[in-house]
């Protein structure tokens, strides 16, 4: 397996991926010096962190910030410069908290005060993150993404999987990566420590010239996903890795073209790395300046057109599968009464010589929806430029349900006389023949008789007694409405076997009369 990557890896000309650019991958844990702090105070931050959780139970992440970065901070936020030596905690709380933000920080401040330790408190929403994002402050979403979790619901352990992830990818591709950018569910807030997380890698390719794009693309997408299960590990976390990987020239051309999905990417998408090329695309679209090509426009007017035709189809696909859920089911309780399979013209024809005239089961305004669908099928085949509105597709789903329940309920009959009929053809059968051995006398008696003179003298054996009485009870039982159809079918197959007896035995006493 690493042989075939190495393969993979080299097998790309004209890119140097041999060079390593970056050789500092950040670690997923925080460093020495933030346990060993935190360690010193652990008491104390369980307690602080205890209180904001309980308190604040809406925190999306509570982090102590790596201590190599807090100077950033502090010149970022304008922090007293005496907090350099503190130790930052970083709070990340959902949007819509946001006005909550003043009155939270006192009463975390005085918890603080009450420990008497030396901890600055920052509180933010994940649209600040993504706001220095976008003025390409990376260095400060870097660290908080590797900062000490003390509390995370998810948000954190996204950052820092996606973080490490592009700083493998940079490791490998420094040269050639053009913008590496998360989108979807992570960006409104929504991550769980399961959730999906959507990135995109845009790969500049202009470099490449001995390779069709489609095998670069699906090259580097092989490579770059090498990455993802190493980045999981680093980051301690469940949630998967959905990488799309973009050509810079595929990307430019969707651009030019006003392609909806790469206008809504750049619209919606945050970058967590960027070449100065995502970012002016981003405010461009934002002052309206990316405007579609005539010939863009057309094909999008284009596209309209083919999207009423697909939905004049489907409507009339809809009235064909109609058709279908009432004729097939129709079909077969013809067939379940006993006729071989009508046609598609005789089945409303049947339907309603045997089920309204003869049996009576049915409505004449019960089945006219399958005439119905009979004559808007026949027009259908007929007419090349047949038309159905939506509003006649509900109409007909509502009549084809109710036609459907009809039926479900007509099948019971149907299956209720059925089994009536082989109930009483079976007990008629076994009597009939019971009466050949015996003489016409009443149930009980021939059931006793039978016994005595037939069971006991070793002439049919007790199955044959017991399968007797089960035609019996069958019977009874059916007449109570106890009786299901695997019963009755259970009770034809053992009746079977004393009907065959009987005949037999009665064929042996003729033939012995006879001699």
């Amino acid at each position: 397996m690493k042989t075939k990557n190495k393969q993979q890896e080299q097998g790309i000309p004209e890119m140097d991926l041999d060079r390593k650019y970056s050789k500092k991958i950040p670690n997923a844990e925080s460093s020495e010096k933030i346990k060993k702090d935190v360690e010193k105070t652990k008491k104390e931050l369980e307690k602080l962190k205890s209180f904001i959780v309980k308190k604040y139970n809406f925190t999306k992440s509570l982090s102590v910030l790596p201590p190599q970065a807090v100077k950033r901070f502090v010149e970022e936020e304008e922090i007293p410069k005496e907090t350099e030596k503190h130790m930052h905690l970083y709070m990340i709380i959902p949007e819509e908290k946001v006005k909550e933000i003043p009155k939270m920080t006192q009463e975390i401040v005085k918890q603080i005060e009450f420990l008497k330790q030396k901890i600055w408190v920052q509180i933010k929403t994940p649209v600040d993150i993504w706001e220095m994002c976008l003025d390409s402050k990376f260095d400060l979403t870097g660290a908080i993404a590797m900062s000490f979790p003390l509390s995370d619901k998810g948000f954190l352990g996204g950052l820092r999987m996606i973080e490490i992830h592009k700083s493998l990818v940079l490791q490998k591709f420094e040269k050639y990566v053009v913008s590496y950018i998360f989108t979807g569910s992570f960006i409104r807030g929504e991550a769980t420590p399961v959730s999906d997380i959507d990135v995109t890698i845009v790969i500049n390719d202009t470099d490449v010239k001995r390779m069709s794009r489609v095998e670069l693309r699906e090259r580097l997408r092989s490579i770059i996903y090498q990455y993802v299960a190493e980045a999981t590990v680093l980051a301690g976390v469940k949630n998967e890795l959905h990488i799309q990987t973009y050509l810079l020239t595929e990307f430019w051309d969707s651009v030019k073209d006003a392609s909806p999905v790469i206008f809504t990417f750049i619209r919606d998408g945050i970058p967590v790395y960027d070449k100065q090329t995502f970012l002016p695309w981003k405010a461009l679209l934002k002052m309206g300046k990316l405007r579609p090509s005539p010939e863009s426009i057309d094909l999008f007017m284009k596209t309209a057109e083919r999207a009423k035709e697909m939905a004049n189809k489907r409507l009339v696909e809809a009235m064909v599968d109609i058709y279908y859920g009432v004729l097939n089911p129709s079909q077969a309780l013809v067939m379940l009464y006993g006729l071989p399979p009508p046609t598609h013209k005789e089945t409303s024809g049947l339907m309603e010589d045997i089920f309204v005239k003869k049996e009576r089961m049915l409505k004449k305004s019960e089945i006219f929806i399958l005439e119905k669908m009979f004559k808007l099928f026949k027009e259908y085949e007929r007419d090349t430029k047949f038309k159905i509105s939506g509003k006649e597709i509900d109409e007909l789903v509502k009549k084809t349900d109710a036609y459907l329940k009809v039926l479900k309920e007509l099948r019971k009959q149907i299956e209720k006389r059925f089994q009536e009929k082989t109930i009483e053809q079976i007990y008629e059968d076994v009597f009939g023949l019971l009466k050949a051995a015996i003489g016409k006398k009443a149930q009980a008696v021939m059931i006793s008789e039978f016994e005595k003179d037939f069971v006991k003298k070793g002439k049919f054996t007790a199955q044959h007694l017991r399968i007797l009485k089960d035609v019996v009870k069958a019977r009874a039982d059916f007449k109570k409405g106890k009786l299901n159809s695997h019963k009755v079918e259970e009770a034809r197959k053992n009746a079977g076997i004393l009907i065959n007896d009987l005949i037999e035995y009665n064929q042996r006493c003729e033939l012995a009369k006879k001699k």
